[in-house]
């Protein structure tokens, strides 16, 4: 089946990957000016008719599904077809870009003095680039990078000029629209912008889908937007939201495209620049507004190091290759195109195991560069370390990682001592290294001294340093769920622990990206890594812990003990002091309020139990496994707790976890 083509990379360490090329290496020995003014002379769609952003409205206005649209909105709100086609166009008005290649040269001069400042080098993947462009001449494309920084779509439209490919068309946050001047040189630049939610506006959704399928049916150019919908604000990958997907591929699947090419993009930041920003967001401070004026005062940004970046164009996945086999397109024959159909559950479930997986190549080629494996070290040490400790461990760490197929950028021919003494000095803003010992940084809190004020900045460090561990999560994460399951399963038979694994991972699936349906095979993936690494061997009867396994199932475990402390905190509040019509809103805040008074007690010591997406993730969780459910009541909906399963969910994560069935069929 199709999915396979995406699901079959279970040895990452066979995988080759692509060299990198330094692409601010020429900006730095030739002209900004002469760069932006280059002759720009991109691939284009061969079936591409030209075409500028004025006929391309003009086209969307005129296509049967928006004019259906219009029609049926005139019909259920009793206002005329005209007076519906005006508001439709003042949408598509506010909603479309206008690319013009005058604002790409500024923006190229601009970024490339910008870059060159904040980066050491910015290294790009040749050969993905050289698949993209092919990609671009033959089939509709579309490109989706990770999302950890507001640099994201910037970086990527200056690669793209850089290399003289297709500029892309990118969906925005109606946030940015609102910026002075900003907003409408991110349009001129290629930006349309689109409400954070449409709820049941159909008018508006009916626009804004006909858009992107012009679009994409005519090959006009590369467009782009982020799976996960947002930044993310911990480093993780986030759950992948399903709606653009679904209209990207939607041209496909009525037989108005021969196929489409899904670009992943994995982009990796040696230091974040929102990284401290972040932290407080998870803690509760409100998200800066965007704006011109707050862009301006984010100027002293230009005064840091952030060490290098690097941008992994990945191999395209055909659309039309996945659906092979798995989608029956001939159904779409009974009704004419241009009426909207629901996705049939066969197409809702393809898109959603695509997500996924395009995900998961996300972070396959992410990039991590030694910090990721000091912070590692450093947040199950947060007492501190000594430096030889922390250089040994970190060279334990770097092996196991590479075992397990991690994407190292480990410096050649320099010594481990200079590479760590390297990282620790970029990182000065989280690190401090006295008396041969290192410790994170805590600011002083402003204002008065109280304990929630000094428990606020340590938590502040603590989750800063936490994003950077949470890079390399995914390498290590199916190899720290087994040996979860191996610590708590009562026997070392194999269906016991799969029994365990599966539990644990169904409870984290909102956590982290697990694709639905393959427990079996992240269990056996689990299982071929620890007995690769030598941690453990497998026995006719049940996995055995080896020497070398009594210390590296430890450390994995350690990986998944914030999370699991933090599930079982929302339990226990839950369970103990949920007061009565407690809605969603509130939920976060009551929650952090409850782990402060732990912390404070001395009773917790996991930071992220403070982090609002460790919270949301596991209610999202308890609200999946009916554990909570949400009620509406006169004008609001609120939050009832089943006090029993949550109290019982909370009992298993603390290590009794019950033994189900015995699956050694599926095993």
């Amino acid at each position: 089946m199709a999915s396979k083509s995406l699901c079959s990379r279970r040895d990452p360490v066979l995988k080759k990957r692509d060299d990198f090329e330094d692409v601010l290496e020429e900006r730095r020995n030739s002209s900004d000016i002469r760069y932006a003014f280059k002759c720009y002379t991109p691939v284009l769609y061969k079936g591409l008719s030209p075409c500028t952003p004025a006929m391309l409205k003009t086209v969307v206005m005129q296509s049967e599904p928006l004019q259906y649209a219009i029609n049926q909105v005139s019909a259920e709100s009793g206002e005329s077809v005209e007076v519906v086609q005006e508001e439709a166009a003042a949408i598509l008005e506010e909603m479309a870009h206008r690319l013009k290649l005058s604002t790409v040269r500024f923006f190229a001069f601009t970024l490339s003095k910008a870059f060159k400042r904040l980066f050491r080098s910015v290294c790009v993947n040749e050969e993905g680039l050289q698949r993209l462009q092919q990609a671009i001449h033959e089939q509709p494309v579309v490109l989706l990078p990770s999302h950890r920084s507001y640099m994201d779509f910037l970086m990527m439209s200056y690669i793209l000029y850089t290399c003289d490919l297709k500029l892309p068309v990118i969906a925005a946050g109606m946030d940015f629209m609102s910026m002075k001047f900003v907003g409408e040189m991110l349009r001129m630049s290629g930006a349309f912008f689109i409400r954070r939610s449409f709820g049941g506006d159909k008018l508006y959704w009916a626009v804004f889908s006909e858009y992107v399928k012009t679009m994409l049916r005519s090959g006009y150019a590369p467009i782009e937007f982020f799976l996960e919908g947002t930044r993310s604000r911990t480093s993780k990958s986030l759950t992948p939201k399903l709606g653009l997907l679904n209209i990207a591929m939607e041209p496909f699947f009525k037989g108005e495209v021969f196929d489409v090419s899904l670009v992943p993009v994995s982009i990796s930041y040696e230091r974040v620049l929102e990284e401290a920003l972040y932290a407080r967001e998870l803690l509760g401070v409100p998200k800066p507004k965007e704006s011109t004026s707050g862009l301006l005062k984010a100027r002293k940004i230009f005064s840091e190091d952030y060490g290098s970046m690097h941008v992994y164009f990945g191999s395209p996945v055909s659309v039309r290759s996945l659906a092979q086999g798995r989608i029956n397109r001939s159904q779409n024959n009974f009704v004419p195109r241009h009426i909207p159909q629901k996705p049939s559950n066969e197409i809702q479930s393809f898109v959603n195991d695509t997500a996924y997986q395009l995900v998961r190549m996300q972070e396959e080629n992410m990039v991590l560069k030694p910090w990721v494996l000091i912070a590692t070290s450093l947040m199950q040490n947060l007492e501190g370390m000594e430096l030889s400790q922390l250089e040994e461990q970190t060279v334990w760490l770097r092996d196991l990682a590479r075992s397990f197929g991690a994407f190292l950028d480990w410096p050649d021919h320099t010594s481990s001592s200079k590479v760590v003494s390297s990282s620790l000095s970029l990182h000065r803003n989280l690190v401090s290294v006295c008396g041969g010992r290192v410790h994170l940084l805590v600011a002083q809190p402003p204002g008065p001294e109280s304990p929630e004020a000094a428990l606020f900045e340590r938590a502040v460090s603590a989750l800063s340093c936490a994003s950077y561990r949470n890079q390399i999560l995914h390498v290590f994460l199916r190899p720290a769920l087994l040996a979860v399951a191996m610590q708590a399963a009562t026997s070392p038979r194999k269906d016991e622990v799969y029994n365990c694994f599966s539990f644990l991972r169904n409870m984290f699936s909102n956590e982290f990206i697990l694709c639905p349906g393959e427990s079996v095979q992240d269990f056996d993936e689990a299982c071929y890594l620890l007995v690769k690494c030598g941690a453990v061997q497998m026995l006719q009867q049940g996995i055995e812990t080896t020497d070398s396994g009594h210390v590296t199932l430890p450390f994995l475990c350690a990986m998944l003990e914030p999370f699991m402390q933090g599930y079982q905190v929302v339990c226990r509040y839950l369970c103990e002091e949920t007061p009565d019509n407690l809605t969603e809103k509130q939920f976060v805040p009551a929650v952090r309020s409850f782990a402060v008074k732990l912390h404070l007690a001395g009773s917790l010591r996991c930071y992220e139990a403070l982090s609002s997406d460790l919270q949301k993730n596991a209610l999202a969780a308890l609200l999946r496994l009916n554990a909570v459910k949400k009620v509406k009541m006169a004008d609001q909906v609120v939050l009832k707790v089943n006090k029993m399963a949550v109290n019982s969910l909370e009992d298993t994560l603390g290590g009794k976890i019950p033994t189900q069935k015995p699956v050694l069929a599926r095993l």
